[in-house]
């Protein structure tokens, strides 16, 4: 392997998932901050897709690693032993949601956690019938490949789920489309990779209103809105809506692989018999994993950092003002910025990346650009993160 760098090696020997990745060689994170192999320092700007809201390598949630691995790691398929990690944090979280959200199933990530939770909604319901949004995300696997709202990725991996139907996210279509076939709606409390686009409480208040009436279950994704990245611990507190099952996932694990689906314990045991094992998985909910990710919770909630976070958002609404941002869009602190194409936003998102910033675009918004810091960032260091992005800007817009 002599002369072969490292670059070459994750090329060739590491599946991509696109022709240009960042490629660049990380060796350190802690905080708000990662650093590459030639010293130069970073802000994570995106907290690793919303994976690190409390930073990274947190001494709580290292120790939590460590402790748990010197005692255990995997043991059997999950399900089976009493495991402390999963049940701790399991009662954890079901301390911080509704009464009916009571009963957990850990999954390795969210994609997982949406398979698992439209096998519920199947199996509640004797129903086939499942509304989603266009421009949704909810992992890349067969079952939520098919309720992703976008054809371009949709299109190669054909067919899919029969019986899934999209409407646009925050119009009336969809709850009007909810009837006695519908198993389930799913949706974003918070559209994430159309750029951040909050749902009105009505909207939701109405679907919700209709899965009662029609006996269908309304299932919510959190995967990226959840622990406080919005500004409350969970984003539908702020909408006045329950879903029948809540997704998780990302910032679950504090670091470490995690999803999750959270139902009510009537409704999650129809998992365990006609078929038992109705839903089986080998590592969902490692012990590591839950270990870390309820140390991680612990510290986001001791540290009252969800306090902070709609000043935070208030800062960068103040601070990012520029004639090339064509519009900006927020949800705590979670940001889009608007350019007027595609190719001036991938400009910026590059340049910034040049100037210590990492940040990327949206899936299915690539003229903006994302902004998601872990919610620890100081306002202090968030103020000069704003200096750092508009001076990308007019670098790229030739107005330095």
């Amino acid at each position: 392997m002599s002369g072969i760098s490292n670059r070459q090696l994750f090329l060739a020997h590491v599946a991509q998932t696109s022709s240009a990745p960042i490629g660049i060689e990380m060796v350190k994170a802690a905080g708000i901050h990662l650093w590459d192999a030639e010293g130069k320092k970073y802000v994570d700007l995106i907290s690793g897709f919303s994976v690190c809201n409390i930073g990274h390598s947190h001494p709580k949630v290292v120790k939590a690693v460590q402790d748990q691995a010197a005692e255990y790691m995997h043991l059997i398929v999950y399900g089976e032993f009493i495991e402390l990690p999963q049940t701790a944090y399991a009662k954890f979280l079901t301390d911080l949601l509704p009464p009916s959200l009571d009963c957990v199933y850990f999954t390795n990530s969210g994609a997982e956690a949406t398979e698992g939770a439209m096998k519920l909604a199947k199996r509640v319901t004797g129903r086939t019938r499942i509304l989603a949004c266009h421009k949704a995300y909810h992992g890349s696997t067969q079952g939520a490949l098919s309720v992703m709202g976008d054809e371009y990725w949709r299109n190669a991996f054909r067919p899919l789920l029969p019986d899934v139907y999209h409407y646009d996210y925050n119009e009336p279509d969809l709850p009007t489309a909810i009837d006695a076939q519908t198993a389930c709606v799913i949706v974003e409390t918070v559209q994430a990779e159309s750029g951040i686009i909050r749902p009105s409480a009505e909207w939701l208040q109405t679907i919700r209103k209709k899965c009662d009436e029609q006996g269908a279950l309304l299932i919510l994704d959190e995967i990226q809105a959840g622990f406080g990245r919005t500004g409350s611990l969970w984003a539908f507190e702020q909408m006045q809506v329950v879903p029948d099952v809540l997704l998780l996932g990302k910032a679950l694990g504090g670091g470490m692989p995690l999803g999750a689906f959270v139902a009510g314990h009537s409704r999650m045991q129809l998992l365990t018999k006609d078929p038992v094992l109705g839903h089986i998985t080998t590592f969902g909910g490692h012990p590591v994993s839950c270990a870390a990710g309820k140390a991680a919770l612990e510290v986001l909630l001791d540290g009252h950092y969800i306090e902070t976070v709609k000043a935070k958002e208030q800062l960068l609404l103040d601070k990012l003002v520029h004639p090339a941002i064509v519009s900006r869009r927020s949800a705590g602190l979670w940001m889009s910025l608007q350019f007027a194409s595609d190719k001036i936003a991938q400009a910026v998102v590059h340049q910034c990346v040049r100037n210590g910033l990492i940040t990327d675009w949206f899936l299915f918004a690539p003229d903006r650009m994302r902004i998601a810091p872990p919610l620890i960032i100081t306002e202090a260091e968030l103020a000069e993160v704003c200096q750092v992005i508009l001076r990308s800007i007019d670098e790229v817009t030739g107005k330095a």
